[in-house]
């Protein structure tokens, strides 16, 4: 069966067809003919358009209902770059700053080569010697002992150094010092042995100990020593009359105190009494006098062990370090001059060096080996007594009775 369409003329539907209104909702007027719908129990809901932005829509089209975003960042937004951000500020054309920082360190690195480079070269200049002798030896010792040697060797001195140092025209080497250093778990100890003292030297009996040297050089001085006092000597160390010198000026002078006016012409020395300034030709002068005290060579090697402590301080102290000149100076003199055993390493000298600047006042002992005269013959009891404690490391155990500035007892 054919619908009848919708709309048609009749207002009330026909017998016979079906009647829709309880699909189409149709609603009935007063006199039951049937009208278009007024309301859908569920109808199709049109919700409102909003005039949202777009990609082309501009800030300022906004309505004004809606609340407008917060800007994010400082800068304007570019005229390509995505709705809500900011783009960055426009770069500024870059300069190279300066930074002083990298050039201290690099100032610092080249600092610290320096200081390396200077010592790694000084110590290709320095003369090795054979001082280990043949045969028997003591055995091994807690902590490590040194033989100072300042030779009186004129080699290499023209005609005018001679003159002006003093030191005479003789020929061959001898010793003029003769010091032992010890370090160890005690204090540092520096002990003279004067070059007079008379001792058994083998194969040339009995005579002064200085003779050794000229006799087999530094080999036979070690033998003597060794088989006399019973302490193992570690290492060899030697410094002649030139570089002495050489190596006072190059820190710039030591202080030396005597006791007295000294006037020697032999030691071309001419200096007042009390605490003064010398330098290296002055310092070698009153380290060399003997002829100025009554004590001779006993005072002298008081006044030895002073200088020489001196120097070691002078050469250790931070001014040599920071000066570069200084430095290269004090490297350059000590290489000149220092000749040391062929078991002598670099870090030997400088554990050395550093040793000879804690020799002096509280921080060490500085000694002349017990003697029992001013003809330098030992005293034997006291000489063994300090030498056992060389042996053992206990040099905190040397009473002011062994350790004496002449060597003598009492004075």
């Amino acid at each position: 069966m054919a619908d009848r369409p919708r709309g048609s003329g009749s207002g009330a539907p026909e017998e016979g067809t079906p009647e829709y209104d309880w699909l189409y909702g149709t609603e009935r007027k007063g006199d039951g003919s049937s009208a278009r719908p007024s309301s859908d129990p569920e109808p199709t809901r049109m919700l409102p358009t909003l005039n949202r932005p777009t990609g082309s829509t501009r800030s300022s089209e906004r309505p004004s209902s809606e609340p407008r975003p917060e800007p994010r960042g400082d800068g304007p937004r570019g005229p390509g770059g995505p709705r809500g951000t900011t783009a960055p500020p426009p770069r500024r054309p870059t300069t190279k700053r300066r930074r002083p920082w990298r050039w201290v360190m690099v100032a610092l690195l080249l600092w610290v080569v320096f200081l390396v480079a200077v010592p790694v070269w000084a110590w290709t200049k320095i003369t090795k010697v054979d001082a280990e002798p043949d045969g028997d030896r003591p055995g091994s010792q807690p902590g490590s002992t040194y033989l100072l040697v300042g030779s009186d060797s004129r080699e290499g001195l023209t005609a005018a150094q001679r003159r002006r140092l003093g030191t005479g025209q003789a020929e061959g080497r001898r010793t003029d010092t003769i010091m032992l250093l010890h370090t160890g778990r005690g204090p540092n100890l520096l002990l003279s042995i004067p070059r007079d003292s008379i001792v058994d030297i083998p194969g040339n009996g009995r005579t002064k100990v200085n003779a050794a040297y000229a006799l087999g050089g530094p080999e036979l001085l070690v033998e003597t020593l060794e088989s006399e006092t019973g302490i193992r000597i570690d290492n060899y160390v030697e410094i002649g009359f030139g570089g002495f010198v050489n190596v006072v000026d190059a820190v710039g002078g030591v202080e030396i105190c005597p006791e007295q006016r000294m006037k020697d012409p032999l030691a071309a020395l001419n200096i007042k009494k009390g605490c003064q300034e010398a330098d290296g030709k002055t310092a070698l002068g009153y380290a060399r006098s003997r002829h100025t005290s009554a004590l001779g060579d006993i005072d002298r090697a008081r006044r030895q062990r002073e200088v020489v402590s001196a120097v070691g301080s002078e050469a250790m102290s931070p001014w040599s370090v920071l000066n570069p000149v200084r430095y290269f100076r004090l490297a350059s003199a000590g290489a000149d001059s220092l000749a040391v055993g062929e078991d002598t390493g670099p870090f030997d000298t400088a554990r050395f060096a550093f040793a000879m600047t804690r020799v002096s006042g509280d921080k060490g002992l500085t000694c002349s080996v017990p003697i029992a005269d001013l003809a330098v013959h030992w005293d034997r009891d006291r000489a063994l007594e300090m030498f056992e404690l060389i042996k053992e490391d206990r040099t905190s155990d040397i009473t002011k009775d062994l350790c004496r500035a002449s060597g003598l007892r009492g004075q």
